[in-house]
């Protein structure tokens, strides 16, 4: 009983000096925008572990921070291995390629107007399609190993990024367009100077919302054929093993990585489009 109280006090706690960085003076500086959100997990954390012990829950049905820790730890080089073929391998490689793939057809859409009014609805169809229905059919065409699952995440991330940025590059107007066209500019030029950089929001958006997709669906890919090593791998026979520290773990991991991922797309985004209104 004693872990519940303490378990409810240090929510208590968590929550009221949150409320104050929150309203407080310095609430727009850098570091207590850091601090808010590094309290609540943190908070969240202690909290999970002293309810686990203060209600006997079975390591079955819910692990203890610790035990997840401990395995973070204890089982780093297969978790390592597990990053590297997941992460590394399946997702990044596979983002690379689709993200490449969805800027030439982008570009070689806008220069038809056929092509751009046929590409978007079949992007919205495939966008919608199922991992769960595409990841077999490409591990199944491409074998088990970390190039099925880039594909998948190709797939992914191709439709999402091209639909924007498509979008961007139409998203100048007929002014600017004019007075391109009073400098003797051609399509490329026109294209590098003026609609590109246009379309840069519209590309990040669709990177952004990439990053999450490449993650998943390699994660995922794996549950339907994987070698004996990976993320997706490594969950599913955790899971058959009851060892669900070690499913934690790993998820621990996906979230960090994702987390990691994101953040690095949205500080490159800052960099690149720090003249629009949407970074000032």
């Amino acid at each position: 009983m004693i872990y519940v109280i303490l378990g409810v006090m240090i929510w208590a706690a968590g929550w009221v000096l949150n409320v104050q960085l929150a309203n407080g003076l310095s609430s727009e500086q850098t570091s207590v925008k850091i601090a808010i959100p590094a309290i609540f997990g943190l908070t969240i954390v202690i909290v999970w572990e002293l309810m686990v012990r203060g209600f006997e829950v079975n390591p079955v049905i819910l692990p203890a921070p610790s035990s997840v820790l401990e395995r973070l730890f204890g089982e780093g080089p297969i978790l390592w291995a597990d990053f590297q073929q997941t992460v590394l391998k399946g997702a990044l490689i596979g983002y690379v390629v689709g993200t490449v793939a969805a800027f030439v057809v982008a570009i070689v859409a806008d220069r038809s107007d056929f092509m751009t009014r046929g590409i978007l609805p079949v992007g919205s169809f495939m966008a919608a399609l199922p991992i769960v229905g595409t990841a077999p059919i490409l591990v199944k065409w491409l074998g088990s190993d970390w190039e099925s699952k880039a594909a998948v995440v190709a797939l992914m991330v191709f439709f999402p990024i091209l639909v924007n940025a498509v979008a961007g590059l139409k998203d100048t107007n007929s002014m600017q367009r004019d007075l391109m066209r009073t400098y003797a500019a051609g399509y490329w030029a026109t294209l590098f100077k003026l609609r590109l950089p246009s379309a840069m929001p519209f590309i990040f958006n669709g990177l952004k919302i990439g990053t999450t997709l490449a993650l998943i669906g390699a994660i995922v890919a794996e549950f339907f054929g994987s070698p004996t090593v990976g993320m997706g791998f490594r969950i599913s026979t955790s899971f058959g093993q009851l060892a669900l520290d070690m499913v934690w773990a790993e998820i621990v991991i996906a979230a960090l990585a994702g987390s990691a991922f994101y953040g690095a797309m949205t500080w490159l985004e800052k960099k690149v489009t720090f003249w629009h209104p949407s970074q000032r």
